[in-house]
């Protein structure tokens, strides 16, 4: 199994989720983030940084300057991909400085640019599903990140 689904019913859920991926995603790691807006992806990568000892409140959506960086216990860069115009436009911004690090890397609207995305990657699906709750569902896409979100999905079950 590549993949599970993980349910919360407010934004706690979504800090415990963060940390476990702030403790358990390998250096070099991207993870692809999906979602309608609004849906929470600014908040999971808020608790993955704050998990990695980024003080929340300096991260907030890269919608204007399309790419941060955070430097913690871990270092981040957070790439939104909301405004691009195509995948040529990304590939202008030199994506393989970002995805070649030995940063995690988090790109929100990922599927704007998903021809440009490394062929093994971590994807959450962020789906609302109540006013404060979200289904959220992880998967690795390659061989190499299977153990990760299995990891994951052990660690969010206990």
């Amino acid at each position: 199994m590549n993949g599970f689904h993980y349910d919360t019913s407010d934004a706690s859920g979504t800090d415990v989720l963060g940390h476990v991926l702030a403790e358990l995603l390998p250096d070099g790691t991207t993870v692809a983030l999906y979602g309608t807006l609004g849906a929470g992806k600014t908040r999971l990568v808020q608790a993955i940084a704050a998990a990695a000892g980024v003080e929340r409140r300096e991260v907030i959506s890269p919608t204007f300057v399309l790419v941060q960086e955070y430097h913690g216990r871990r270092s981040l860069c957070h790439i939104d991909a909301y405004r691009l115009r195509d995948e040529d436009e990304f590939e202008q911004l030199g994506p393989d400085e970002f995805l070649e690090s030995d940063a995690v890397t988090l790109i929100e609207w990922a599927d704007r640019i998903a021809g440009c995305l490394p062929k093994q990657r971590v994807e959450i699906e962020i789906e609302i599903t109540g006013s404060h709750a979200r289904r959220f569902r992880i998967t690795a896409v390659g061989d190499r990140y299977v153990p990760v979100v299995a990891a994951c999905e052990k660690r969010l079950r206990q």
